[in-house]
């Protein structure tokens, strides 16, 4: 089975061979993942490097935190992809980033304001969670449209803090 997969604006195709073996854009990879039980928590050894990844369902998508970075990341399969094509569904980015805690943790700073133009890369909040300070970021450029969270606040996990409106070049 192959799966479309959304990262910002970057679209790859994985394809799924077995149990350690995977193709991501036609690209063979060696992958060991184990998850932590009852915990969003995963440990990845890929092509033999490690990674610990915090990975957390939301209604529209993936919310995966990944050495400090957060990515919202949307996975549809091949044939929801032909379906979405043939309806003349869009597949693509809403023009809305809703930034959510990928995990519990103490909201350390938040250097956004509402209305605030921010570029993909700027950090909207730094969280602790686990004893570590987390640099979540906007994963496009856009305006803060809405701040729910302040310095000092504790959240939960899949809790909406931050929502960035992209820019539209109409």
């Amino acid at each position: 089975m192959k799966y479309i997969v959304t990262v910002g604006n970057k679209r790859h195709v994985i394809e799924i061979k077995d149990t350690n073996e995977i193709f991501v854009n036609d690209r063979p990879i060696t992958i060991d993942l184990e998850s932590a039980s009852g915990s969003n928590v995963h440990s990845m050894l890929i092509d033999g490097r490690s990674y610990l990844a915090s990975v957390e369902r939301t209604t529209e998508d993936w919310q995966v935190l990944l050495l400090g970075d957060l990515y919202s990341v949307n996975v549809v399969d091949e044939r929801q992809e032909r379906l979405a094509a043939a309806s003349g569904g869009a597949g693509g980015a809403s023009g809305e980033f809703k930034l959510k805690s990928p995990m519990p943790g103490l909201v350390v700073t938040v250097p956004v304001t509402e209305g605030q133009a921010v570029e993909e890369g700027d950090i909207l909040i730094i969280l602790e969670s686990m004893k570590m300070q987390n640099e979540l970021k906007s994963p496009m450029a856009g305006t803060v449209t809405k701040v729910r969270v302040k310095d000092g606040d504790s959240v939960e996990g899949s809790q909406l803090m931050v929502i960035v409106t992209a820019e539209t070049e109409e």
